[in-house]
């Protein structure tokens, strides 16, 4: 038999198990967004939900958790007025989601130097492919309406004459929403190129990973470290002071708004928000106190420090982890490189980190109901939150940390025990 002939059964097998394996990955991903998020929703009381809607906003949280459109809609009668939106990504279960679908991705892939572009397009196409499926089948189940108490000051003679029920109800925006997942699940899948050291590139693309690789890397590892820090505090408070349920709810579904959220602080970015009417928000006593002092209140480490002095903790946890991230970006560069380079190539990666963050963490919702006079859009049966950054403050904060930072680490890693050169086909 010819060598033609007994390496294509050979190329042809290797393609057919890419689908099975992509559908596995997939599966594999949705899974533990799905038990993530229903673990969140339960500790956070949304098992009690009426009318079987936990379901429905389980199916709501992981949408939204990819960058899913939620439409919320209300409806009050002919003589009342509603208004409702919610803009908001529950991070923990886009971090579980994401680093169980790349390393889904890249299973298949490790122990190679070099692929070509069209093998890598080719894994791409079926985990899209299969994505779009499933996010297609939770947009579907992802919708309902919910109806809202209502104290009538007339004793019941506006709900009985004017069928005055009020009525919220929420439901995907299906082509937005595959959209932007299928965006979600490309930026994943590309991250985690750009992270693994073992993971293949297209020839033309190994010049750069010296560069990249790095210092993508060593992002990754601080905005999880950020995250293993709050486990610890979010674990000890559920032990020592109570409220043990809530905890956890905040734990697996908004860990990493509040952790990345306090990052940025650190760094002595600003933010701007507000907390008004019955929103209950899980979030630290602190936090909610500066963000209803007043219309619109300023979220910095000054503001926390007057209300707390450990809040200048922020501070110094964040300076030794991004100096830990400099070192770690130093370390695993090629020993050539000068600290100058490091200095700019970290400050590239700090200020993207920080864009990405501030871009993720800002968080809106309101609602509001005016029936006769009966409360108004924003009166009594109204409510209002918002969270964002002064942005490009932030992005220039963190490219400057990223610099002094990374000089330094290129200076402190010099000091240690180096490999070497990274070679090059690595």
């Amino acid at each position: 038999m010819s060598q033609e002939a007994t390496t294509k059964p050979a190329g042809t097998a290797r393609a057919a198990h890419g689908w099975p394996h992509a559908l596995l990955a997939v599966l594999a991903g949705l899974v533990v967004m799905v038990v993530t998020a229903a673990l969140g929703l339960w500790a956070a009381g949304a098992a009690d939900l009426p009318d079987g809607a936990f379901v429905d906003v389980l199916a709501a949280t992981v949408v939204m958790a990819v960058g899913g459109s939620i439409e919320i809609s209300g409806e009050a009668g002919v003589i009342a007025e509603t208004d409702a939106a919610l803009t908001a990504v529950p991070l923990s279960v886009t971090v579980v989601g994401a680093l169980t679908v790349a390393a889904g991705f890249l299973r298949p892939l490790r122990h190679r130097a070099v692929a070509s572009a069209p093998e890598l397009a080719g894994w791409a196409l079926r985990f899209a492919v299969l994505w779009l499926l499933a996010l297609a089948g939770l947009a579907v189940l992802a919708r309902h309406t919910f109806t809202i108490p209502f104290e009538d000051p007339t004793g019941g003679l506006i709900e009985d004459v004017f069928d005055v029920t009020p009525r919220v109800g929420f439901r995907t925006e299906v082509p937005q929403t595959l959209v932007i997942g299928l965006l979600w699940l490309l930026g994943v899948l590309a991250l985690a190129l750009l992270v693994s050291r073992g993971a293949p590139l297209p020839a033309r693309l190994l010049r750069f990973q010296e560069a990249v690789r790095p210092a993508a890397y060593a992002m990754v590892a601080l905005l999880l470290a950020t995250l293993a820090i709050g486990v610890v505090i979010g674990l000890v408070v559920a032990a020592t002071r109570g409220h043990a349920a809530d905890t956890f709810a905040v734990i697996l579904l908004g860990l990493p708004n509040l952790m990345w959220l306090a990052f940025t602080i650190g760094l002595g970015c600003s933010w701007e928000g507000t907390v008004q009417g019955p929103f209950a928000l899980p979030m630290p006593r602190l936090l909610d106190e500066v963000l209803r002092a007043g219309d619109v209140s300023t979220l910095d480490l000054g503001a926390l420090t007057e209300r707390d002095g450990r809040a200048w903790w922020l501070l110094v946890v964040t300076a030794v982890l991004v100096l830990a991230a400099a070192v770690l970006t130093a370390v695993r560069s090629p020993a050539r490189m000068r600290p100058r380079e490091h200095a700019l190539h970290m400050a590239v990666a700090l200020a993207l980190t920080v864009l990405c963050v501030c871009l993720l963490v800002r968080l809106t919702a309101h609602y509001g109901l005016s029936v006769l006079g009966a409360g108004d859009l924003g009166g009594d049966l109204a409510g209002e939150v918002f969270l964002r950054p002064h942005l490009w403050q932030a992005v220039g904060l963190g490219a400057g940390w990223g610099f002094v930072a990374g000089f330094a680490g290129g200076l402190l890693a010099s000091r240690l025990h180096r490999r070497g050169e990274v070679p090059a086909d690595r």
